[in-house]
């Protein structure tokens, strides 16, 4: 997401925020509601943005040119790396 991006979002939030912000009620519901958003993310360690992610990718492929991958004749090879990890 570019800084233009992120700012319109956030624009947009404290926007929504604003209105919300005549009723208690409402407010009380955001605040469990972006708690819980919270507590999910910090839960949550394979979460990621997709530029990261690709760009694991792409580390990934690039090990594989270079020869680094891992190789299994059988499942049952690779089940024993898996659970070795």
């Amino acid at each position: 997401m570019t800084a233009a991006q992120t700012g319109a979002l956030n624009a947009e939030i404290l926007r929504n925020l604003g209105t919300l912000a005549e009723s208690e009620t409402m407010l009380k519901r955001v605040a469990k509601y972006l708690r819980k958003l919270v507590k999910e993310s910090q839960a949550d360690p394979t979460l990621m943005t997709k530029e990261k992610f690709f760009a694991r990718v792409d580390e990934a492929r690039e090990e594989i040119r270079q020869g680094k991958g891992k190789r299994f004749s059988n499942p049952e090879e690779m089940n024993a790396w898996l659970n070795s990890l």
